[in-house]
């Protein structure tokens, strides 16, 4: 298949809107939905072909108050690196949607999968994790092409999620994702919107 200019103006289009979500309806995201956003996930590239990526819905009451309790002793603590006007800034910053999302996934990394016979990854065993970053990001771009937002949760206490969430300790933690219908689009961050972060050049270097 040969793609064409305009496939890639949307592409790009498409990664320009495509926001981490905080402020989320409580609509539920419908199982058909679900099924598009898996079918992303099946597609992602990985090394030797593991697939190690292994996804947590989080549906009960239970699970999810344990979650939005870390969330709050991990924000608590990160809070502490800053002073006075800051701190205050920092605490008025919404930086999950953890109780409006009707769905959350939790994404682990299988550490050791069998699939894959180990190729690829023996000098740099950190592309298991890379792999699942990847699966992530697929689905990602494809929730956004069908109107729906996704946030990463990343101010939490690793070490817990394990133990409440009931998976194998061998499985290492690699994101938690809020999805749900946006209560807004915006083709900018929200730290940036909200004066705490602009986006800024990176490098691109040349040897």
């Amino acid at each position: 298949m040969k793609f064409t200019p305009e496939d890639t103006k949307q592409l790009l289009e498409l990664m320009k809107w495509r926001r981490d979500v905080r402020h989320f309806n409580t609509d539920p995201v419908c199982a058909k939905e679900m099924n598009v956003l898996r079918e992303a996930v099946a597609l992602a590239p990985s090394v030797g072909n593991s697939r190690p990526w292994r996804f947590v819905n989080v549906a009960s009451d239970e699970a999810r108050n344990s979650i939005i309790e870390n969330f709050a002793n991990a924000n608590s603590k990160a809070s502490q690196i800053y002073e006075n006007a800051k701190q205050e800034e920092y605490l008025k910053l919404k930086l999950a949607g953890l109780k409006e999302a009707p769905v959350h996934l939790a994404v682990f990394t299988d550490l050791s999968p069998s699939e894959g016979s180990g190729l690829g990854r023996q000098t740099m065993p950190e592309t298991l994790t890379y792999s699942t970053i990847s699966a992530i990001h697929q689905l990602w771009l494809a929730a956004r092409t069908r109107n729906i937002g996704v946030g990463w949760v990343s101010i939490l206490e690793p070490e817990q999620m394990n133990s409440l969430l009931n998976v194998p300790q061998e499985w290492k933690f690699t994101a938690y994702l809020c999805i749900g219908y946006p209560k807004k689009d915006h083709d900018t961050p929200e730290l940036e919107r909200r004066g705490w972060q602009e986006n800024t050049e990176y490098d691109w270097l040349e040897r």
